[in-house]
């Protein structure tokens, strides 16, 4: 596995290591970037490390530009494990590119709640998110209500929404069209009245973290966003907040999966084990603002404030991964050739 090689050979230089030990105790891990990279490390990635004596290895990236790289590389994946939303999963499962997750070798399996495991157990789902309405609270003073709010005129050109190659892209469009009276196999009504606010936004973004120097610069007052990482931004001093639309925001399941080819599916395996752990939920739920999939996590006022809960919770679309992973190939041709045009 040449690619493998090379990123080992690449980490073993820029953090002194040997390729030798690289080789037998390095695990890759696929993952997001931003405070998301920053809160796994904190809560799962140190925790293994000190536990089992292995080193492991980032490659940063939104979730399909993961699934691309699992796809490009069948068989033969240059990642040991990796998160990506689960419409994504889906694919990769579909695909055949994912290893069945053997629940007897997860100690942490029994605590998790039934809905978060894919079918035959290749991927479980990792934490709860959202997509959802980020503002800007010093500009925005009263709250918005609705997907609708985002295109007032008052907020032209202080607007950013995410790119349909990135999940907050194609489930805005979900939302927008179903608000609409469009359909899954019809999403003509969403690109018609995505188009003129694409045109006008500051950014259609790729990357989450784009999003946050748009917040700081001061260049949006709203966004389509996630309010985990809202959250975050909010502690470190941004005054946004997140508001819940009443057609629904859409709900989110971040997994994690291991993808066929790996030399290292008992690493892979315990990693998974690690994320899965109630204590390492509960530290990464509460710095990263996200809800967990472990039953025995309660998580603090301040975190609860954020996520959705009670009637947003309840008004939560969750859009089937099978149907998407089936209808995005077809949404991104269109994106691209009408909303980009």
């Amino acid at each position: 596995m040449k690619t493998r090689t090379k990123l080992l050979a690449a980490a073993a230089l820029l953090t002194g290591a040997s390729l030798s030990s690289a080789n037998s105790q390095e695990l890759v891990l696929g993952e997001f970037g931003g405070s998301f990279a920053d809160n796994v490390k904190a809560c799962y990635i140190d925790v293994f490390e000190k536990e089992t004596g292995a080193t492991v290895l980032t490659k940063l990236a939104n979730s399909a530009q993961h699934a691309a790289a699992v796809r490009a590389t069948a068989g033969q994946s240059d990642m040991d494990v990796v998160f990506a939303d689960d419409a994504f999963a889906v694919q990769m499962a579909n695909e055949g590119l994912l290893v069945p997750l053997d629940r007897a070798k997860l100690s942490n399996a029994p605590e998790i709640i039934d809905g978060a495991w894919g079918k035959e157990d290749l991927y479980v789902a990792a934490m709860l998110g959202a997509t959802t309405i980020i503002y800007n609270k010093d500009k925005i003073t009263t709250p918005p209500t609705s997907w609708n709010d985002l295109f007032d005129e008052k907020y032209k050109g202080r607007v950013t929404i995410g790119d349909i190659s990135g999940t907050t892209g194609w489930q805005f469009l979900a939302a927008v069209n179903k608000m609409e009276g469009g359909t899954l196999d019809n999403v003509t009504p969403g690109i018609e009245k995505i188009k003129p606010l694409a045109k006008d936004a500051v950014l259609l973004y790729t990357q989450a973290d784009q999003v946050v120097s748009l917040f700081e610069r001061g260049e949006i007052d709203i966004a389509v966003w996630y309010p985990d990482r809202a959250g975050v931004q909010a502690k470190n001093g941004l005054p946004l907040a997140a508001a819940y639309p009443k057609e629904g925001a859409v709900g989110i399941r971040p997994s994690i999966m291991i993808p066929k080819g790996t030399e290292q599916e008992e690493l892979a395996l315990k990693f998974i084990d690690t994320v899965l752990d109630a204590e390492n939920q509960k530290c990464f739920s509460e710095r990263q603002f996200i809800g967990s999939v472990n039953k025995n996590v309660t998580l603090s006022d301040e975190v609860s404030a954020m996520v959705p809960t009670g009637e947003a919770m309840n008004n939560m679309l969750f859009l089937d991964p099978n149907e998407m992973a089936a209808k995005l190939p077809d949404w991104t041709r269109r994106w691209q050739r009408e909303v980009l045009r």
